[in-house]
């Protein structure tokens, strides 16, 4: 296929649906829910068969879940067919070594545990029989064990107290660890598995895929570690090797810096790690760095253009260290040389895309789309790329007309440039106007990148599009993948050149003829509820806002989210050593005559950032008698998680701004 997108060879596909669709069709959150995810790409060991997950999204009278179930197809594309079945999602799927089985997590008998299943098909049997729930997981490189991590299981007299309403906790007291665990594959002369605990103490095995790695040769793993699973503790992980027959530990890395993502080299001699700044910071700058297995003075490899890799493996013959990520609004694939030279660009195209190693290095399995593709699974050899289609999961799913987005850029009041995404509205005429939503990504070293515009979420943007409506989604500063510097501009400085950032997009965008001046709508979430809060305290040039779970106080913000580091790490300070800032940046101390009519979205369980936040700005415009309209999300974190609720919610962002906006 050629290099200019890793998606292009579903454009017939494409083509194909339009031709039948029904002139009039467009997309609705409704429509835009039915588009189905695909994640989990794993190619075989011997590169001939690909296992990918498909999401869908199930709603009916009792049911409101994201169901997920593995795929298999082979490298070519071909005999794609559904793997596991059920009304428990199966997910994380794992070849063995020897590609001959499969495991799986699913939750299935009621908690996530390890299921394991042969290639070639067959009745799936449960290996771990956990009540806290597997984190993850590995197989061991003979294929004989798998090593997992779960948390501490309650006691008996801890569920017996729960029963029995006498659970009253004490904060930072009684936390549950994560540690490591082994369990064979095969069953002893009894029958049977037993699991056994390999790490042990007052320490948290990292909770996600690259939090540990097998020695090849089986003996040893090594393993991340911080205090507590607790957000905030990221700050504070080191490595160390565990012996998995004795548990002995033998810490490996502890400095003042975060270190993350061990993986040994194929000969077992370094260890390569993902490496923070010292002292780490929320603005998360990174290097790889590789360390003797051993012990022994490590080595800092070249930094990569966003200084933010996510490691993906050794290459076979131990020379380079595969790595992405955002360079812009795309994803980048490199090659990290152990010798300390220069990244090498392995990728080339317009796509996003997620990316893993298989596991004897010679191909890597993707998940991938663009602003016009949906979400596929695709494999490429690691010794070139030529990324092949191995999935049709969304082939025969909706497929309306798209707005055209492109990549537009504009200069900062201080000379700054500044990048964002431009989708028209479908059926654009140049020279007509348009009502124009401005969309405010969280982080804020978030960044909006070319992924399919028609994916399920709260801000349906090619819904958006269908209604006549251009939307603007900025990577102002502060944002990843534009280099370091660009993503530590905003310290010290929220709702500063950041805001005057969005509003010269605006301009340019009016500037162009494509944006009405008088008919702007504002949305973010988090920190894009921060900025858009920001907003109406600073300029009624918009008609109407949506905030998502913003952050509007930032001194109370800092004393009820899960992360209370994150403010004083961007403003350089305790509220309670310099209170000035956090009023100076505070929307709710910059509220009066606010009247832009505000529409707020809370998860009533959100720790990141707690809904009183979401309360404060309600009231203070409901007060001032703002029209404003606050919905509470039951039992949703801090993103939207049941797909009934995502789908009300971008059901009201659609009516708000209708209301507010016209066609």
């Amino acid at each position: 296929m050629k290099a200019k997108s890793i998606v292009g060879s579903l454009s017939l596909l494409v083509c194909l649906t339009l031709c039948v669709a029904a002139a009039q069709a467009q997309w609705t959150p409704e429509e835009q829910m039915k588009v189905k995810a695909v994640s989990g790409v794993q190619v075989s060991p011997d590169g001939k068969h690909v296992l990918f997950t498909v999401s869908e999204a199930v709603m009916t009278a009792d049911k409101s879940e994201y169901l997920t179930q593995i795929w298999m197809a082979n490298s070519d594309g071909s005999g794609s067919y559904q793997f596991t079945f059920g009304e428990k999602s199966s997910t994380n799927p794992r070849w063995s070594p020897d590609g001959t089985w499969i495991a799986f997590t699913s939750s299935r008998s009621g908690k996530d545990n390890i299921w394991l299943i042969q290639a070639d098909g067959g009745e799936a049997q449960q290996l771990t029989d956990v009540k806290s729930g597997v984190r993850s997981y590995d197989w061991s490189p003979d294929g004989k064990q798998i090593a997992f991590t779960m948390s501490d299981a309650k006691t008996e007299q801890e569920e017996k107290d729960e029963k029995g309403k006498n659970d009253a906790r004490v904060v930072d007291e009684n936390v549950k660890m994560n540690h490591l665990w082994v369990i064979p594959v095969v069953r002893d002369d009894k029958g049977k598995r037993e699991p056994r605990q390999v790490t042990k103490g007052q320490f948290c095995v990292g909770g996600g895929d690259a939090a540990f790695d097998w020695s090849p040769d089986g003996k040893t793993i090594v393993f991340s570690h911080v205090p507590t699973l607790k957000a905030d503790d990221w700050t504070r992980a080191d490595i160390s090797i565990v012996d998995v027959a004795t548990s002995a530990i033998t810490p490996l890395v502890k400095t003042g810096a975060a270190e993350t993502d061990p993986r040994f080299s194929p000969d077992g001699k370094l260890i390569s790690c993902v490496v923070s700044d010292d002292p780490p910071t929320w603005g998360f700058t990174r290097r790889v760095v590789l360390i003797p297995a051993q012990g022994g003075e490590s080595r800092t490899l070249a930094a990569t253009f966003d200084g933010q890799p996510g490691t993906i493996g050794w290459s076979a013959d131990g020379k380079w260290i595969y790595a992405t990520e955002t360079r812009h609004t795309l994803t980048q694939l490199m090659a990290l040389p152990v010798d300390g030279g220069p990244p090498k660009d392995l990728s080339t195209g317009d796509s996003v895309f997620s990316a893993s190693l298989n596991r004897s290095r010679t191909a890597f399995g993707l998940s991938a789309q663009s602003n016009t593709d949906a979400p596929e699974a695709f494999m490429t050899p690691a010794d070139r790329w030529a990324p092949a289609l191995v999935s049709k999961a969304n082939a025969a799913g909706p497929n309306h007309p798209l707005g055209r987005t492109e990549v537009v850029k504009w200069q900062a009041a201080d000379g700054l440039e500044i990048e964002g995404l431009l989708t028209y509205p479908v059926g654009y005429e140049r020279g007509r106007r348009y009502p124009m939503l401005l969309v405010i990504h969280g982080g804020p070293a978030g960044v909006f990148t070319q992924a399919y515009i028609a994916s399920r979420g709260t801000y349906p943007i090619a819904t958006f599009a269908a209604q006549g409506w251009a939307v603007l989604r900025c990577n102002i500063r502060g944002s990843s993948g534009y280099g370091k510097q660009f993503r530590y501009a905003n310290y010290k400085d929220w709702g500063g050149m950041d805001y005057r950032d969005l509003m010269a997009g605006v301009d340019h965008v009016i500037g162009m003829g494509v944006a009405d001046p008088e008919r702007l709508g504002v949305m973010g979430w988090s920190y894009g509820g921060f900025m858009t809060s920001w907003i109406i305290t600073q300029t009624k040039r918009f008609k109407a806002a949506s905030i998502g779970a913003p952050v509007t106080n930032l001194m109370s913000f800092n004393g009820t989210t899960d992360i209370p580091s994150f403010v004083p790490d961007y403003f350089g300070v305790e509220f309670w050593n310099d209170l000035d800032p956090y009023l100076q940046h505070s929307a709710m101390f910059n509220i009066k005559n606010a009247a832009t009519p505000s529409l707020i979205q809370h998860g009533e369980s959100d720790e990141r950032v707690p809904i009183g936040q979401g309360y404060e700005l309600y009231n203070a415009l409901k007060r001032q008698g703002t029209a404003a309209r606050m919905v509470v999300y039951p039992r949703q974190p801090h993103g939207l998680q049941e797909p009934r609720l995502v789908l009300d919610a971008a059901r009201r962002n659609v009516e708000w701004f209708q209301q507010y906006l016209g066609k």
